[in-house]
Protein backbone atom coordinates (compact mmCIF):
# COMPACT_ATOMS: atom_id res chain seq x y z
CA UNK A 1 0.00 0.00 0.00
CA UNK A 2 3.30 2.42 0.22
CA UNK A 3 2.82 2.85 -3.24
CA UNK A 4 -0.55 4.76 -2.80
CA UNK A 5 0.58 8.32 -1.72
CA UNK A 6 -1.82 10.58 -0.36
CA UNK A 7 -0.88 14.58 -0.08
CA UNK A 8 -2.66 16.54 3.20
CA UNK A 9 -3.45 20.19 2.44
CA UNK A 10 -4.80 22.32 5.32
CA UNK A 11 -2.87 25.76 7.55
CA UNK A 12 -4.04 24.17 10.40
CA UNK A 13 -1.59 22.19 12.49
CA UNK A 14 -3.44 19.83 14.41
CA UNK A 15 -5.48 19.00 11.36
CA UNK A 16 -2.52 17.92 9.04
CA UNK A 17 -0.83 15.65 12.01
CA UNK A 18 -3.88 14.09 13.08
CA UNK A 19 -5.03 12.91 9.34
CA UNK A 20 -0.99 12.26 8.68
CA UNK A 21 -0.94 9.89 11.66
CA UNK A 22 -4.11 8.05 10.73
CA UNK A 23 -3.51 7.33 7.21
CA UNK A 24 0.42 6.71 7.56
CA UNK A 25 -0.78 4.44 10.32
CA UNK A 26 -2.98 2.58 7.59
CA UNK A 27 0.29 2.00 5.30
CA UNK A 28 -0.35 5.25 2.98
CA UNK A 29 2.64 7.48 1.74
CA UNK A 30 1.39 10.57 2.89
CA UNK A 31 2.81 14.18 2.55
CA UNK A 32 1.38 17.38 3.93
CA UNK A 33 1.33 20.86 3.18
CA UNK A 34 0.33 24.13 5.12
CA UNK A 35 -1.61 26.26 2.02
CA UNK A 36 -2.70 25.78 -1.75
CA UNK A 37 0.93 27.64 -3.01
CA UNK A 38 3.23 24.99 -1.23
CA UNK A 39 0.58 21.65 -2.31
CA UNK A 40 1.00 23.34 -5.80
CA UNK A 41 4.68 22.88 -5.81
CA UNK A 42 4.71 19.54 -4.08
CA UNK A 43 2.06 18.04 -6.88
CA UNK A 44 3.99 19.26 -9.98
CA UNK A 45 6.92 17.50 -8.20
CA UNK A 46 5.13 14.52 -7.26
CA UNK A 47 1.60 13.87 -8.45
CA UNK A 48 -0.32 12.17 -5.29
CA UNK A 49 -2.90 9.84 -6.32
CA UNK A 50 -5.29 11.52 -3.56
CA UNK A 51 -5.35 15.34 -2.94
CA UNK A 52 -7.24 16.03 0.82
CA UNK A 53 -7.63 20.09 1.18
CA UNK A 54 -9.08 22.28 3.11
CA UNK A 55 -11.61 24.80 1.24
CA UNK A 56 -10.41 27.30 3.32
CA UNK A 57 -6.58 28.18 2.95
CA UNK A 58 -4.42 31.14 2.42
CA UNK A 59 -2.49 32.07 -1.10
CA UNK A 60 -4.44 29.44 -2.89
CA UNK A 61 -7.62 28.37 -2.08
CA UNK A 62 -9.25 24.80 -2.04
CA UNK A 63 -11.50 25.40 -5.06
CA UNK A 64 -8.19 27.50 -7.10
CA UNK A 65 -6.10 24.12 -6.15
CA UNK A 66 -8.63 21.73 -6.97
CA UNK A 67 -9.56 23.34 -10.56
CA UNK A 68 -5.61 23.36 -11.18
CA UNK A 69 -5.50 19.77 -10.30
CA UNK A 70 -8.60 18.95 -12.46
CA UNK A 71 -6.84 20.97 -15.47
CA UNK A 72 -3.54 19.28 -15.09
CA UNK A 73 -4.29 15.97 -14.05
CA UNK A 74 -7.61 14.63 -14.00
CA UNK A 75 -6.75 11.14 -12.21
CA UNK A 76 -6.00 12.67 -9.48
CA UNK A 77 -8.58 12.68 -6.59
CA UNK A 78 -9.89 15.48 -4.17
CA UNK A 79 -11.60 15.30 -1.36
CA UNK A 80 -11.94 18.58 0.43
CA UNK A 81 -12.54 19.52 4.05
CA UNK A 82 -14.88 22.15 4.72
CA UNK A 83 -16.66 23.21 8.20
CA UNK A 84 -20.27 22.46 8.81
CA UNK A 85 -21.58 25.77 7.66
CA UNK A 86 -19.94 25.53 4.21
CA UNK A 87 -21.39 22.53 3.04
CA UNK A 88 -23.04 24.53 -0.33
CA UNK A 89 -19.72 25.44 -1.58
CA UNK A 90 -18.66 21.62 -0.93
CA UNK A 91 -21.46 20.92 -3.00
CA UNK A 92 -20.44 23.13 -5.30
CA UNK A 93 -16.36 22.17 -5.25
CA UNK A 94 -18.30 18.70 -6.40
CA UNK A 95 -19.58 19.83 -9.35
CA UNK A 96 -16.00 21.25 -10.72
CA UNK A 97 -14.71 17.32 -10.34
CA UNK A 98 -14.07 16.92 -5.97
CA UNK A 99 -14.58 13.30 -5.38
CA UNK A 100 -16.20 13.89 -2.20
CA UNK A 101 -16.03 16.57 0.89
CA UNK A 102 -15.81 15.59 4.80
CA UNK A 103 -16.64 18.59 7.48
CA UNK A 104 -14.64 19.84 10.47
CA UNK A 105 -14.53 17.90 13.20
CA UNK A 106 -13.03 15.07 11.16
CA UNK A 107 -13.85 11.11 11.87
CA UNK A 108 -11.33 8.99 11.29
CA UNK A 109 -14.00 5.74 10.04
CA UNK A 110 -14.98 8.69 7.38
CA UNK A 111 -12.34 9.73 5.72
CA UNK A 112 -11.00 5.92 5.80
CA UNK A 113 -14.10 5.17 3.71
CA UNK A 114 -13.70 7.73 1.26
CA UNK A 115 -10.15 7.07 0.66
CA UNK A 116 -11.23 3.28 0.11
CA UNK A 117 -13.74 4.22 -2.29
CA UNK A 118 -11.42 6.30 -4.14
CA UNK A 119 -9.13 3.65 -4.65
CA UNK A 120 -11.55 1.26 -5.54
CA UNK A 121 -12.58 3.88 -8.29
CA UNK A 122 -9.49 3.91 -9.44
CA UNK A 123 -9.33 0.16 -9.54
CA UNK A 124 -12.40 0.31 -11.58
CA UNK A 125 -10.63 2.14 -13.98
CA UNK A 126 -7.65 0.52 -14.64
CA UNK A 127 -9.57 -2.88 -15.43
CA UNK A 128 -12.40 -0.93 -17.65
CA UNK A 129 -9.34 -0.24 -19.81
CA UNK A 130 -7.58 -3.42 -19.54
CA UNK A 131 -11.07 -4.71 -20.33
CA UNK A 132 -11.75 -2.19 -23.48
CA UNK A 133 -8.15 -3.25 -24.86
CA UNK A 134 -8.44 -6.82 -23.92
CA UNK A 135 -12.05 -6.97 -25.63
CA UNK A 136 -11.86 -4.50 -28.77
CA UNK A 137 -12.00 -7.37 -31.17
CA UNK A 138 -14.97 -9.18 -29.22
CA UNK A 139 -18.05 -9.34 -29.02
CA UNK A 140 -20.86 -10.90 -26.79
CA UNK A 141 -24.58 -11.57 -27.39
CA UNK A 142 -25.34 -12.40 -24.53
CA UNK A 143 -24.34 -11.56 -20.97
CA UNK A 144 -25.94 -13.03 -18.37
CA UNK A 145 -29.80 -12.57 -19.36
CA UNK A 146 -28.94 -9.18 -21.33
CA UNK A 147 -29.56 -9.48 -25.14
CA UNK A 148 -27.86 -7.64 -27.25
CA UNK A 149 -24.72 -7.32 -29.62
CA UNK A 150 -24.62 -3.09 -29.93
CA UNK A 151 -21.08 -1.30 -29.47
CA UNK A 152 -23.51 0.74 -26.92
CA UNK A 153 -24.28 -2.75 -24.71
CA UNK A 154 -20.72 -4.26 -25.45
CA UNK A 155 -19.54 -0.85 -23.52
CA UNK A 156 -21.94 -1.66 -20.33
CA UNK A 157 -20.86 -5.43 -20.61
CA UNK A 158 -17.11 -4.38 -20.42
CA UNK A 159 -18.30 -1.89 -17.09
CA UNK A 160 -19.79 -4.28 -15.79
CA UNK A 161 -17.20 -6.72 -15.76
CA UNK A 162 -14.72 -3.90 -14.05
CA UNK A 163 -17.02 -2.60 -11.20
CA UNK A 164 -18.46 -6.32 -10.22
CA UNK A 165 -16.08 -7.26 -7.91
CA UNK A 166 -15.71 -3.24 -6.16
CA UNK A 167 -17.96 -2.12 -3.74
CA UNK A 168 -18.69 1.20 -5.70
CA UNK A 169 -22.56 2.24 -6.05
CA UNK A 170 -23.58 1.95 -9.18
CA UNK A 171 -26.32 4.44 -10.29
CA UNK A 172 -28.24 3.05 -14.12
CA UNK A 173 -30.27 5.23 -15.50
CA UNK A 174 -32.65 4.58 -18.97
CA UNK A 175 -35.97 4.83 -20.10
CA UNK A 176 -38.61 2.74 -18.87
CA UNK A 177 -38.35 -0.90 -20.05
CA UNK A 178 -34.60 -0.61 -21.44
CA UNK A 179 -33.32 -3.46 -19.23
CA UNK A 180 -32.22 -1.62 -15.81
CA UNK A 181 -33.11 -4.90 -13.75
CA UNK A 182 -31.14 -7.05 -15.75
CA UNK A 183 -27.64 -5.15 -15.76
CA UNK A 184 -28.63 -4.56 -12.01
CA UNK A 185 -28.65 -8.73 -11.37
CA UNK A 186 -25.59 -9.14 -13.74
CA UNK A 187 -23.87 -6.69 -11.31
CA UNK A 188 -25.15 -8.46 -8.24
CA UNK A 189 -24.04 -12.43 -9.55
CA UNK A 190 -21.14 -11.02 -11.06
CA UNK A 191 -19.76 -9.90 -8.09
CA UNK A 192 -17.80 -13.33 -6.85
CA UNK A 193 -18.35 -11.59 -3.04
CA UNK A 194 -21.71 -10.87 -3.05
CA UNK A 195 -23.23 -13.39 -5.70
CA UNK A 196 -24.23 -16.21 -2.74
CA UNK A 197 -25.46 -13.37 -0.36
CA UNK A 198 -29.02 -11.96 -1.08
CA UNK A 199 -29.90 -9.24 -3.75
CA UNK A 200 -33.03 -7.67 -2.37
CA UNK A 201 -35.14 -5.57 -5.07
CA UNK A 202 -37.42 -2.40 -4.21
CA UNK A 203 -39.47 -0.62 -6.38
CA UNK A 204 -39.73 2.93 -4.59
CA UNK A 205 -42.21 4.49 -6.57
CA UNK A 206 -45.18 1.75 -5.31
CA UNK A 207 -44.78 2.63 -2.15
CA UNK A 208 -45.86 5.49 -0.04
CA UNK A 209 -43.20 6.82 2.44
CA UNK A 210 -44.20 5.33 5.67
CA UNK A 211 -44.15 1.78 4.17
CA UNK A 212 -41.23 2.62 2.24
CA UNK A 213 -39.10 3.45 5.22
CA UNK A 214 -40.59 0.30 7.13
CA UNK A 215 -39.83 -1.81 4.34
CA UNK A 216 -36.04 -0.57 3.83
CA UNK A 217 -34.96 0.01 6.95
CA UNK A 218 -37.26 -2.34 9.20
CA UNK A 219 -39.53 -1.06 12.37
CA UNK A 220 -40.04 -2.38 16.02
CA UNK A 221 -43.26 -3.38 17.86
CA UNK A 222 -45.26 -0.52 18.12
CA UNK A 223 -43.81 1.74 16.06
CA UNK A 224 -47.11 2.50 14.57
CA UNK A 225 -50.40 0.95 14.82
CA UNK A 226 -50.24 -2.13 12.33
CA UNK A 227 -46.44 -2.55 13.65
CA UNK A 228 -47.24 -5.86 16.28
CA UNK A 229 -44.02 -7.24 15.99
CA UNK A 230 -40.60 -6.84 15.47
CA UNK A 231 -39.31 -6.60 11.50
CA UNK A 232 -36.09 -6.21 9.77
CA UNK A 233 -35.99 -4.00 6.68
CA UNK A 234 -34.56 -5.12 3.43
CA UNK A 235 -30.83 -3.42 4.08
CA UNK A 236 -31.09 -5.82 7.16
CA UNK A 237 -31.60 -9.04 5.04
CA UNK A 238 -29.15 -8.19 2.21
CA UNK A 239 -26.46 -8.03 4.76
CA UNK A 240 -23.19 -9.06 2.81
CA UNK A 241 -25.47 -9.03 -0.48
CA UNK A 242 -27.17 -5.81 -2.86
CA UNK A 243 -29.76 -3.61 -2.35
CA UNK A 244 -31.39 -2.46 -5.60
CA UNK A 245 -33.20 0.33 -5.17
CA UNK A 246 -35.77 1.42 -8.70
CA UNK A 247 -37.40 4.71 -8.96
CA UNK A 248 -34.73 6.22 -6.62
CA UNK A 249 -36.57 9.89 -7.93
CA UNK A 250 -39.46 8.50 -5.65
CA UNK A 251 -37.47 8.86 -2.41
CA UNK A 252 -38.91 11.48 -0.15
CA UNK A 253 -36.43 14.03 1.54
CA UNK A 254 -36.41 12.16 4.93
CA UNK A 255 -36.13 9.04 3.22
CA UNK A 256 -32.95 10.56 1.16
CA UNK A 257 -31.16 11.51 4.02
CA UNK A 258 -31.29 8.13 5.40
CA UNK A 259 -30.58 6.53 2.35
CA UNK A 260 -27.14 9.13 2.47
CA UNK A 261 -26.35 7.97 5.87
CA UNK A 262 -26.35 4.14 4.88
CA UNK A 263 -23.75 5.25 2.07
CA UNK A 264 -21.54 7.18 4.19
CA UNK A 265 -21.67 5.42 7.40
CA UNK A 266 -22.92 1.62 6.73
CA UNK A 267 -25.63 2.06 9.24
CA UNK A 268 -29.58 3.50 10.41
CA UNK A 269 -31.96 2.56 12.96
CA UNK A 270 -35.43 0.60 12.64
CA UNK A 271 -38.40 2.71 12.51
CA UNK A 272 -39.20 3.58 16.69
CA UNK A 273 -35.63 2.65 17.29
CA UNK A 274 -32.98 4.12 19.11
CA UNK A 275 -30.48 1.20 18.46
CA UNK A 276 -28.29 1.20 15.37
CA UNK A 277 -27.61 -1.31 13.10
CA UNK A 278 -24.54 -1.81 10.91
CA UNK A 279 -24.46 -3.32 7.40
CA UNK A 280 -22.59 -4.00 4.49
CA UNK A 281 -24.57 -3.92 1.05
CA UNK A 282 -23.87 -2.41 -2.21
CA UNK A 283 -26.18 -0.32 -3.60
CA UNK A 284 -27.55 -0.06 -6.92
CA UNK A 285 -30.23 2.81 -7.69
CA UNK A 286 -31.99 3.28 -10.95
CA UNK A 287 -33.88 6.00 -12.41
CA UNK A 288 -36.33 6.46 -15.92
CA UNK A 289 -35.79 10.25 -14.58
CA UNK A 290 -33.53 13.50 -15.20
CA UNK A 291 -31.84 13.54 -11.15
CA UNK A 292 -30.30 16.74 -12.37
CA UNK A 293 -33.42 18.32 -13.12
CA UNK A 294 -34.98 16.73 -10.12
CA UNK A 295 -32.21 18.71 -8.02
CA UNK A 296 -32.49 22.17 -9.59
CA UNK A 297 -36.31 21.68 -8.72
CA UNK A 298 -35.36 20.76 -5.09
CA UNK A 299 -36.55 16.82 -5.11
CA UNK A 300 -33.36 15.61 -5.00
CA UNK A 301 -30.45 15.89 -3.05
CA UNK A 302 -27.38 16.81 -4.75
CA UNK A 303 -25.15 15.39 -2.38
CA UNK A 304 -26.83 12.30 -2.32
CA UNK A 305 -26.69 12.18 -6.36
CA UNK A 306 -22.83 12.29 -6.26
CA UNK A 307 -22.57 8.99 -3.78
CA UNK A 308 -25.11 7.33 -5.69
CA UNK A 309 -23.09 8.39 -9.20
CA UNK A 310 -20.03 7.00 -8.78
CA UNK A 311 -19.96 4.49 -11.54
CA UNK A 312 -22.84 6.02 -13.82
CA UNK A 313 -24.09 3.44 -16.47
CA UNK A 314 -26.72 4.79 -19.20
CA UNK A 315 -28.67 1.84 -20.73
CA UNK A 316 -29.61 3.06 -24.21
CA UNK A 317 -33.38 2.44 -25.78
CA UNK A 318 -33.95 -0.05 -28.03
CA UNK A 319 -34.78 2.63 -30.91
CA UNK A 320 -30.63 3.47 -30.21
CA UNK A 321 -29.60 -0.24 -30.52
CA UNK A 322 -31.87 -1.59 -33.80
CA UNK A 323 -29.40 -3.74 -34.71
CA UNK A 324 -29.99 -5.69 -31.57
CA UNK A 325 -33.98 -6.59 -32.53
CA UNK A 326 -33.32 -9.72 -34.73
CA UNK A 327 -31.50 -11.00 -31.43
CA UNK A 328 -34.05 -10.13 -29.41
CA UNK A 329 -36.92 -11.39 -31.40
CA UNK A 330 -34.81 -14.98 -31.73
CA UNK A 331 -34.98 -14.74 -27.27
CA UNK A 332 -38.01 -13.80 -26.69
CA UNK A 333 -39.42 -16.54 -29.20
CA UNK A 334 -38.11 -19.27 -27.92
CA UNK A 335 -39.06 -17.74 -24.12
CA UNK A 336 -42.34 -17.56 -25.06
CA UNK A 337 -42.81 -20.66 -26.67
CA UNK A 338 -41.44 -22.31 -23.28
CA UNK A 339 -44.49 -20.16 -21.48
CA UNK A 340 -46.89 -20.80 -24.10
CA UNK A 341 -48.65 -24.19 -23.62
CA UNK A 342 -49.11 -26.45 -27.31
CA UNK A 343 -47.21 -23.45 -29.13
CA UNK A 344 -44.12 -23.93 -31.39
CA UNK A 345 -43.33 -21.00 -33.30
CA UNK A 346 -40.12 -20.90 -34.56
CA UNK A 347 -39.87 -18.20 -36.93
CA UNK A 348 -40.70 -14.62 -38.42
CA UNK A 349 -42.16 -14.04 -41.41
CA UNK A 350 -39.45 -10.95 -43.13
CA UNK A 351 -42.34 -8.63 -43.20
CA UNK A 352 -43.01 -8.81 -40.21
CA UNK A 353 -39.52 -8.21 -38.88
CA UNK A 354 -38.46 -4.91 -41.15
CA UNK A 355 -41.53 -3.75 -39.29
CA UNK A 356 -40.26 -4.24 -36.47
CA UNK A 357 -36.46 -2.46 -37.74
CA UNK A 358 -38.73 0.38 -38.83
CA UNK A 359 -40.81 0.91 -35.61
CA UNK A 360 -39.21 3.54 -32.77
CA UNK A 361 -40.03 1.02 -29.28
CA UNK A 362 -41.29 3.43 -27.03
CA UNK A 363 -41.59 0.79 -24.44
CA UNK A 364 -38.77 -0.18 -25.39
CA UNK A 365 -37.55 -4.23 -25.06
CA UNK A 366 -40.13 -5.04 -22.58
CA UNK A 367 -42.77 -3.92 -25.40
CA UNK A 368 -40.99 -6.18 -27.51
CA UNK A 369 -41.30 -8.74 -25.64
CA UNK A 370 -44.98 -8.30 -25.00
CA UNK A 371 -45.66 -7.96 -28.99
CA UNK A 372 -43.76 -11.29 -29.22
CA UNK A 373 -45.80 -13.27 -26.77
CA UNK A 374 -48.98 -11.81 -27.66
CA UNK A 375 -47.86 -13.27 -31.39
CA UNK A 376 -46.79 -16.30 -30.42
CA UNK A 377 -50.56 -16.47 -28.55
CA UNK A 378 -52.34 -15.81 -31.88
CA UNK A 379 -49.92 -17.09 -34.37
CA UNK A 380 -51.54 -20.11 -36.32
CA UNK A 381 -49.04 -21.29 -37.87
CA UNK A 382 -44.98 -21.93 -36.48
CA UNK A 383 -44.23 -18.41 -37.77
CA UNK A 384 -45.06 -15.02 -36.82
CA UNK A 385 -46.90 -13.30 -39.83
CA UNK A 386 -47.66 -9.46 -40.45
CA UNK A 387 -51.45 -10.13 -39.38
CA UNK A 388 -50.32 -11.77 -35.75
CA UNK A 389 -49.29 -8.06 -34.90
CA UNK A 390 -51.19 -5.48 -33.27
CA UNK A 391 -53.05 -3.12 -35.55
CA UNK A 392 -50.71 -0.21 -34.79
CA UNK A 393 -47.69 -2.40 -35.88
CA UNK A 394 -49.56 -3.25 -39.19
CA UNK A 395 -49.93 0.17 -40.57
CA UNK A 396 -46.29 0.48 -40.06
CA UNK A 397 -44.48 0.39 -44.19
CA UNK A 398 -41.05 -0.82 -44.02
CA UNK A 399 -38.36 1.04 -45.96
CA UNK A 400 -37.74 -1.99 -48.02
CA UNK A 401 -41.09 -3.35 -49.41
CA UNK A 402 -41.57 -6.93 -48.94
CA UNK A 403 -42.31 -8.56 -52.69
CA UNK A 404 -45.43 -11.03 -53.37
CA UNK A 405 -42.06 -13.93 -53.83
CA UNK A 406 -40.09 -12.99 -50.53
CA UNK A 407 -43.60 -13.22 -48.69
CA UNK A 408 -44.20 -17.03 -49.96
CA UNK A 409 -40.62 -17.63 -48.94
CA UNK A 410 -40.29 -19.62 -45.64
CA UNK A 411 -36.63 -19.60 -44.45
CA UNK A 412 -35.02 -20.48 -41.19
CA UNK A 413 -34.96 -17.85 -38.52
CA UNK A 414 -30.93 -17.54 -39.09
CA UNK A 415 -31.65 -17.18 -42.08
CA UNK A 416 -34.48 -14.43 -41.81
CA UNK A 417 -31.76 -12.24 -39.29
CA UNK A 418 -28.90 -12.55 -41.42
CA UNK A 419 -31.30 -10.97 -44.13
CA UNK A 420 -32.45 -8.30 -42.04
CA UNK A 421 -28.54 -7.26 -40.91
CA UNK A 422 -27.55 -7.18 -44.75
CA UNK A 423 -30.54 -4.78 -45.67
CA UNK A 424 -30.08 -2.59 -42.84
CA UNK A 425 -26.35 -2.35 -43.91
CA UNK A 426 -26.93 -2.34 -47.52
CA UNK A 427 -29.26 0.82 -46.33
CA UNK A 428 -26.85 2.30 -44.52
CA UNK A 429 -24.43 2.03 -47.54
CA UNK A 430 -26.65 3.72 -49.28
CA UNK A 431 -27.79 6.34 -47.43
CA UNK A 432 -24.41 7.43 -46.97
CA UNK A 433 -23.40 6.95 -50.91
CA UNK A 434 -20.70 4.05 -50.77
CA UNK A 435 -18.97 5.96 -47.47
CA UNK A 436 -18.12 2.68 -45.11
CA UNK A 437 -16.85 5.24 -42.29
CA UNK A 438 -20.29 6.96 -42.13
CA UNK A 439 -22.15 4.13 -42.28
CA UNK A 440 -20.27 2.54 -39.66
CA UNK A 441 -20.91 5.00 -37.58
CA UNK A 442 -25.30 5.57 -38.30
CA UNK A 443 -24.79 1.74 -37.48
CA UNK A 444 -23.11 2.14 -34.27
CA UNK A 445 -20.05 -0.26 -34.82
CA UNK A 446 -16.42 0.40 -35.98
CA UNK A 447 -15.18 0.53 -39.52
CA UNK A 448 -13.65 -3.22 -38.62
CA UNK A 449 -16.79 -4.68 -37.70
CA UNK A 450 -18.77 -3.60 -40.78
CA UNK A 451 -15.59 -5.11 -43.19
CA UNK A 452 -16.26 -8.13 -41.71
CA UNK A 453 -19.79 -8.23 -41.36
CA UNK A 454 -19.49 -7.24 -45.59
CA UNK A 455 -17.36 -9.96 -46.23
CA UNK A 456 -19.78 -12.30 -43.83
CA UNK A 457 -23.09 -11.82 -45.56
CA UNK A 458 -21.52 -11.23 -49.64
CA UNK A 459 -22.23 -7.17 -49.64
CA UNK A 460 -20.72 -5.65 -52.40
CA UNK A 461 -18.78 -2.45 -52.34
CA UNK A 462 -21.78 0.62 -53.20
CA UNK A 463 -20.14 3.13 -55.02
CA UNK A 464 -20.44 7.13 -54.27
Amino acid sequence: MSDRHILIVDDEPLTRKSLYEILKFDGYKVSTASDGEQAWDLISRDPPDIVIADLKMPKIDGITLLKRIKETDSDIAVVLITAYGSIESAVEAMREGAFDYITKPILDNEIKIIIQRIFEQKKILEENRFLKKKLADTSRVKFYNIIGRNPKMQKIYNLIDAVASTNATVLIQGESGTGKRLIAHAIHYSDVNRRDKPFMEVSCGVLPESLLESELFGHVKGAFTTAIRDRQGRFEVADGGTVFLDEIDAFSPKLQVKLLRVLQEGEFERVGDTKTVKVDVRIIAATNQDLKKAIKEGTFREDLYYRLNVIPIYVPPLRERKDDIPLLVEHFLKKSTQRVKNKKVVDISKEAMDIFLEYDWPGNVRELENVIERAVILCKKDRIEKDDLPDFLKEIKPCFPVSSSTKRKIAPLKEALKSSEREIIENALRECGGNKKKAAQILGINRTTLYNKMRELGISDIEN
